[in-house]
């Protein structure tokens, strides 16, 4: 599984990073790649094809968490977590959800991800990855609409 995830904050990129080194060295499939802000996330992701892009709401380079959504999703059709500390997260996946987007449906408090445990055991990762591209998690859309 190849994974896109944004961290803005240096500590916790560094957590995913030797989560992802335990990860490849116990032949954990997961690819993963990091980026500090929206611009270099949407460099990346004109340049390479991602399975998972978890996001955070609020970037150095983009403070509206709306915003953030609609730029990552209108940048191919990958799937979309958000992983944030901002208080409004729920209604913002929400209104993605609204609109059709291709999303997880419960955005995860990055304060209460186990960075220690991925780090201890990468399948928990793993697992945590493949969570967010579950697509019974997605709200179908109203054929009356």
């Amino acid at each position: 599984m190849k994974v896109l995830w944004i961290e803005d904050q240096e500590p916790a990129r560094d957590m995913l990073t030797i989560a992802s080194d335990k990860a490849a060295r116990a032949r954990v499939q997961i690819d993963l790649v990091l980026a500090g802000t929206l611009m270099e996330a949407e460099r990346r992701l004109r340049l390479e094809r991602f399975d998972l892009v978890v996001t955070e709401l609020t970037l150095p380079d983009s403070y509206d968490g709306d915003m953030t959504i609609a730029r990552l999703a209108n940048m191919g059709s990958h799937r979309l977590a958000v992983s944030s500390a901002h208080p409004d997260r729920d209604q913002i996946v929400a209104t993605a959800l609204r609109c059709g987007c291709n999303i997880a449906a419960s955005p995860v408090f990055k304060a209460d991800l186990p960075y220690n445990r991925f780090i201890q055991r990468p399948e928990a990762m793993l697992d945590f990855l493949i969570a967010m591209m579950d697509e019974t998690q997605r709200t179908p859309r109203s054929a009356a609409a």
